[in-house]
């Protein structure tokens, strides 16, 4: 586990901050980096602008969505469509849950969950950051699976979605409108419950007529960054700690 100096009081964003951080120390110049979207994504998508301000690191980055593009055009930070580079050597991204020892994860809380996996997809390495709080034993303890549908008969999707053992609902903007993805899609966020055989979920899910893409993300990450709170008040330590499929924890490293 690493440390970073801290209070032992650290705010989420100040944990997320300290992940992405982290992450963002893996990137090398020349490399094709898949950019997340989310409220930890967009520390990664800083770090990563501060380092080629401060480091003269050269990279090129593939957005998940039109905010995160919006975010990097911002800070300077070269663009490529997937098309341009569809062979990614790093996607760094957030999650919604993390189940422990699988690493598989539940994405599309920030409602781009299609444009991620499209992206983290073609990435020769996904790293996902993130705090504590969204590791899991099982995928569904207290997130809903966001799945993305066809606007034209939605609720007969819902009803097919629904079938599969879940309560769906239609997600919907802060005006009380649909909430429509950057592919102009509708969202069901799908309440499982604690999932023992999610991969099993995520094929029942494909293969139902009108939708999308589901946040199921099976088998996709190779590691995952986790900050956590100091233990301590004399302003020491936020420890980071780093998961990698098939173990719990590989080690918690501290740095000043």
């Amino acid at each position: 586990m690493t440390t970073l100096r801290g209070s032992g009081t650290e705010s989420l964003d100040e944990l997320k901050q300290a992940a992405a951080r982290a992450a963002v120390q893996k990137v090398q110049s020349g490399m094709v980096v898949g950019l997340g979207t989310g409220s930890t994504a967009a520390f990664a998508v800083s770090a990563l602008a501060e380092r080629m301000q401060t480091e003269g690191l050269q990279i090129v980055g593939v957005p998940t969505s039109e905010r995160t593009a919006e975010q990097a055009r911002s800070l300077g930070i070269p663009l490529a469509t997937l098309e341009e580079q569809p062979r990614l050597d790093l996607a760094i991204d957030g999650a919604d849950e993390i189940e422990v020892g699988s690493l598989n994860l539940i994405k599309g809380a920030g409602g781009a969950l299609l444009r991620e996996k499209l992206v983290e997809a073609s990435a020769a390495e996904l790293i996902i950051v993130a705090d504590a709080s969204k590791k899991v034993a099982q995928l569904g303890t207290r997130f809903p699976v966001p799945v993305e549908v066809v606007r034209f008969g939605w609720k007969t999707t819902l009803a097919r979605v629904e079938a599969i053992g879940c309560a769906a609902t239609l997600r919907l903007n802060a005006q009380g409108d649909p909430y429509l993805t950057d592919e102009q899609h509708y969202i069901l966020d799908c309440q499982f419950g604690p999932m023992a055989d999610p991969a099993k979920i995520a094929d029942q899910l494909k293969g139902t007529v009108g939708v999308v893409e589901h946040g199921l993300f099976i088998g996709m990450a190779k590691e995952a960054i986790i900050a956590l709170p100091s233990r301590q008040r004399d302003g020491v330590l936020t420890r980071i700690e780093t998961l990698q499929p098939g173990c719990e924890e590989r080690g918690v490293r501290r740095e000043k």
